[in-house]
């Protein structure tokens, strides 16, 4: 199936990388950013086509499929200008930087009968399809409370400065504080999260600017949150617990507390990370082996499949275009991609209301509410 890149800044290397994993399925016909020097740069190194500006990437027939890497602010006006020449569209997160946004282009993408999805798709790596079957078959019991942490270290101090792609594309560091760590990476957990439970039924929000100064790439004017806390609850009365910043040190746990112990991951961007089942630590002898040795008798579960995925430099171990091939399998068979619509919709909607209580309330339920999850678990293992 046709897709065109437009942006080519540092996520477009992460993309491009991990196309090698659906050769067969995916065909980047060209590539188009607006600044000309990335452009070329972009295209000289991978070998792709360019195309001189969006018309005309929009233009080509041979294009089913926009993946919109532009910058966050961009996201609405690229994918609304996509969807209405015809074409499905693939976003990096989030889908709009408002909530109105995000709901015309859903609407929109339903009025023309095309498919609009948001990144981040790593509930279909195999890490979280194992976790979800862990779940359903409640092999620790009835799922209760949920801790997910998204924290990636004090950023502004790590040197950022070095972070280059292959192509030498540098982290967008403004970009990145403007738009803030609760936008950027809140979804990777949410969507596991929406994808285990169901949708956001109510949920609390505090946020904070703990550290306004990040240095000489800090944006003017500066007020994004660089910390943001929700508790979260869904059906069936399971609450959970998800932590944004970018001043606790590194941490992407995610644990599913149940009657009978925990399911727990210790990094939710590495697709091939293992799903630890720990039994209930009942026994003074148990807690001593636990606090002593660091494990108490818990096994790693199987994985629901197995694949061999190309990675990218600068990049944890996902397969950033899983997403994309995943809608055009579902292009394909004439379904709706698993992600598509109310679900990217619902996360945006999510991650808007914890990074912005102050628009939405520090107390707030959410609209949107994707159906059933019992379509996530992918039981055919169409991911090969």
């Amino acid at each position: 199936m046709g897709i065109a890149f437009v942006g080519v800044g540092y996520v477009a290397d992460l993309y491009v990388q991990t196309l090698r994993n659906w050769t067969e399925l995916l065909d980047l016909r060209g590539v188009f950013d607006r600044r000309g020097d990335r452009l070329a740069t972009y295209a000289a190194f991978h070998g792709v086509p360019t195309y001189d500006d969006l018309d005309a990437v929009l233009a080509d027939p041979a294009v089913e499929i926009v993946v919109n890497l532009t910058n966050p602010d961009q996201h609405h006006e690229i994918t609304g200008r996509a969807l209405a020449a015809g074409k499905h569209v693939y976003s990096e997160k989030p889908l709009a930087l408002t909530l109105d946004g995000a709901r015309e282009l859903v609407a929109q993408a339903d009025a023309a009968g095309r498919h609009v999805v948001s990144a981040p798709s790593s509930l279909l790596g195999e890490a979280a399809q194992t976790l979800r079957r862990a779940v359903v078959e409640q092999v620790r019991g009835r799922p209760r409370l949920v801790y997910a942490e998204m924290d990636d270290g004090l950023v502004h101090r790590i040197g950022y400065q070095n972070w280059r792609t292959r192509s030498g594309a540098p982290w967008p560091a403004e970009d990145e504080f403007r738009t803030g760590c609760t936008l950027e990476h809140a979804g990777y957990s949410l969507t596991w999260l929406v994808g285990l439970f169901g949708p956001v039924r109510h949920m609390v929000t505090g946020v904070g600017l703990l550290i306004p100064d990040k240095g000489p790439d800090t944006p003017e004017p500066y007020a994004t949150p660089d910390f943001s806390c929700a508790v979260l609850r869904f059906d069936d009365g399971v609450m959970a617990r998800l932590t944004n910043s970018i001043v606790a040190p590194h941490d992407h746990r995610f644990r599913v507390f149940c009657d009978d112990g925990v399911l727990e991951v210790d990094e939710t961007w590495d697709f091939s990370a293992q799903i630890r089942s720990v039994p209930v630590a009942d026994s003074r002898a148990r807690r001593l082996a636990r606090k002593t040795l660091g494990w108490d008798g818990g096994r790693v579960l199987k994985p629901v499949h197995r694949r061999r995925i190309s990675t990218a430099r600068r990049g944890y171990h996902m397969d950033f275009a899983l997403g994309v091939a995943e809608m055009a399998q579902a292009i394909r068979a004439g379904r709706v991609p698993r992600l598509a619509g109310e679900f990217s919709l619902h996360i945006t909607e999510v991650s808007l209301a914890m990074q912005h209580p102050e628009r939405f309330g520090a107390e707030y339920v959410p609209r949107s509410a994707p159906g059933p999850v019992a379509s996530m678990l992918w039981d055919d293992g169409a991911i090969g």
